[in-house]
């Protein structure tokens, strides 16, 4: 008899949850890249300049990402992508709990924010590998019906990391004065990570490795991939993939990172406010982001895109004037609309194309390298770029809308350019072959 299947896998809730312990890590960089790193790492006479400052080192993450994501996705189509998520988590737990061991710049000077910088480039390797690697894994266990909501998933882990990293945050915060907080409490949710590590470690032992990638190495044996091979076998996959990647990116960065620092230096509201929005937008995701994934196993990848990316260029503007109003119900509707409903289509559609896009013994190489390099580009940049795009704009945020919008537009563009690989229209096109 038969065994009845499972529209979402243990597989894929195995390894969303390790991907949100992990997401953790990454996430609460953000947030205190955002709020207190700059006092502690980067004083100086002009919080602006602290404040570009602990950003830059936020990008600095993003620029190491491609580079872990190559090197592990090379590993991952070699060996296996499980073995790989125990690498990714192994350097972003260690690379967070060392930053909370960090002395402060007023304790060893200089050497504080340089090695801050070390630890930020060793999580950002580590980053570079671990969602592509889960997503694949959730993804290559699915039935293709299915492929879309349980790539989709690993999405999920990234908004529950990040709802535990700002809750942690927040009620450290809380619970202390500024001073103490200032001093030694923002170490705490950092030190945390060991424990949410230890858990990581645990689930992942217990997940099997891709049905696919064990058929291909049944097949083939294990091949070693070279680089080259990547951009031979893609072809124009790989910089329309690499344009599909942009809107999940500004989407994600814009109101989660740089939106806290806006509402902080630039609308003087509380830094509860944003925080609490965050946390907000992020539980939404538990409901929008599996709904996004059906809805691309429903009607493809590329319009579900193609839908949220122009919606967040048309919404970037009544995103900041929200934010302007400095009222906190008016800011947690402004997050919930960019970060959960347009972002949230394009993580989706992303995961779901991205799964179908590559062959096997390629996939992981060229998911990584596609989706971390624009990562770098444009994430890692972003809340920078939007810092100094604002101060050219005399503290207004026009400038900001304006090439946001632009690069959502261009995302849209690259992904209509891309072939449909939901699985409805693949077996459409090979009854028509046939």
């Amino acid at each position: 008899m038969a065994q009845p299947t499972r529209r979402i896998k243990h597989a894929t809730l195995a390894s969303t949850v390790g991907t949100a312990l992990e997401w953790y890590d990454f996430s609460l960089y953000g947030t205190a890249a955002a709020l207190v790193l700059p006092k502690v790492f980067f004083p100086s006479d002009d919080p602006a300049i602290g404040v570009l400052s602990s950003l830059a080192t936020f990008a600095v993450g993003f620029l190491a990402r491609p580079i872990g994501g190559v090197i592990i996705g090379l590993l991952g189509d070699r060996f296996g992508r499980r073995q790989m998520l125990f690498v990714t988590l192994l350097l972003m737990s260690a690379s967070s709990v060392l930053i909370g061991c960090l002395p402060s710049h007023a304790t060893i000077g200089l050497l504080a924010p340089i090695l801050l910088v070390v630890l930020r480039v060793l999580q950002g390797l580590g980053a570079g590998g671990e969602y592509a690697g889960a997503m694949l894994l959730s993804a290559e266990h699915a039935q293709a019906k299915h492929r879309g909501l349980n790539a989709s998933i690993a999405s999920v882990g990234n908004a529950v990391g990040s709802v535990i990293a700002t809750a942690v945050f927040f009620l450290v915060q809380g619970l202390m004065s500024d001073a103490a907080f200032l001093s030694w409490g923002w170490r705490i949710p950092f030190l945390l990570s060991f424990v949410l590590a230890v858990a990581g470690f645990v689930i992942r032992m217990k997940v099997t490795d891709s049905p696919e990638f064990t058929a291909a190495v049944a097949e083939r044996g294990v091949v070693r991939g070279r680089f080259a091979d990547m951009f031979a076998e893609g072809g124009r996959r790989i910089p329309l993939a690499m344009l599909m990647s942009i809107a999940p990116n500004v989407l994600s960065y814009l109101p989660s990172v740089y939106a806290l620092s806006y509402l902080a230096t630039s609308v003087g509201t509380a830094s509860w406010v944003g925080l609490v929005g965050i946390i907000i937008a992020n539980l939404l995701k538990l409901i929008t982001i599996p709904t996004a994934g059906w809805l691309s196993d429903r009607f493809g990848g590329k319009p579900i895109m193609i839908i949220g990316s122009i919606a967040g260029a048309v919404l970037f503007y009544p995103f900041f004037f929200m934010l302007d109003s400095g009222t906190p119900v008016i800011i947690w509707a402004a997050l919930v609309m960019i970060f959960t409903l347009c972002c949230d289509m394009s993580l989706a559609s992303q995961a779901s194309m991205l799964s179908m896009l590559f062959p096997v013994r390629l996939r992981y190489t060229s998911v990584t390298f596609s989706r971390e390099i624009t990562g770098a580009i444009v994430g890692g940049t972003l809340p920078l770029v939007a810092a100094w795009l604002t101060g050219l704009g005399g503290g207004q945020p026009w400038l900001v809308c304006v090439y946001c919008g632009v690069l959502c537009l261009l995302c849209a563009a690259g992904t209509a350019a891309l072939p449909r690989t939901d699985a409805h229209q693949l077996e459409r096109d090979a009854a028509v072959s046939r």
